[in-house]
């Protein structure tokens, strides 16, 4: 389905009743990649959609911040009559729902791999796409996935995006995790090398009511992990 949000055509599927889960994904990556924790949570009604940029929605028409993203997703949660969310984000996604939590009211927040402060860039292609392969669970999709992930809209029409995640990278969340003051679940795979663990347990003492599960596996663990990961979240929510 296509909402118009600020001159933009966003992707999204919507399915299931109950209270509201919203999925954000990573960077590079789109819809398919949270599917398979919408399509296991039961009893909830789920929404997912592609950030502008990725997946089907469309690029930003200007260098889109952590802030511009937060505004975007408000607007868009209003146009398909979602209040209160429970909110789930995975590494880009995550920093976004930080930034969200911090302004608007959810009921919960569950982060995967989250970073939020400045750091080190690395070639997110290259390691996306390499940890990708390992999940069994996504056999066949890093292929699928180059031409999402480092497409020729990022290396050649999209200098936008190379600027948003220049934006990205060099946004500081610390001030806005200490603003957090629902319950949050920090979920992180034991060897990610993209967010460390250390930098999940700072995150940890910066909001108010978090706890967090250290599983193994890698940046992706809420896949490797896809069983033990929803037991985790239904019981949570």
């Amino acid at each position: 389905m296509i909402k118009k949000i600020r001159d933009l055509e966003v992707n999204y599927i919507q399915y299931g009743k109950g209270e509201d889960v919203v999925l954000l994904h990573g960077w590079g990556q789109n819809i398919q990649m949270m599917e398979p924790l919408g399509k296991n949570l039961l009893d909830f009604r789920i929404t997912i959609l592609d950030l502008p940029g990725f997946g089907s929605s469309q690029e930003p028409n200007f260098a889109y911040t952590i802030s511009d993203y937060t505004e975007l997703l408000k607007e868009f949660l209003e146009s398909v009559d979602v209040k209160n969310p429970i909110l789930v984000g995975h590494s880009f996604g995550g920093r976004i729902a930080i930034s969200y939590a911090s302004k608007y009211q959810i009921q919960k927040l569950v982060l995967f791999g989250t970073p939020f402060k400045v750091r080190q860039k690395k070639n997110l292609k290259l390691t996306i796409l390499k940890n990708l392969k390992k999940i069994k669970i996504l056999e066949g999709l890093a292929d699928k996935m180059k031409k999402h992930i480092g497409s020729s809209d990022y290396r050649a029409a999209s200098g936008v995006m190379r600027q948003i995640l220049v934006n990205t990278v060099n946004t500081d969340l610390t001030d806005c995790a200490k603003q957090i003051k629902v319950p949050t679940l920090l979920i992180w795979g034991e060897n990610d090398t993209e967010v460390p663990v250390s930098e999940a347990k700072e995150l940890e003492q910066l909001i108010f009511d978090a706890a967090l599960i250290i599983l193994k596996g890698t940046h992706y663990c809420y896949l490797e992990n896809l069983n033990h990961i929803i037991s985790i979240l239904t019981n949570f929510f």
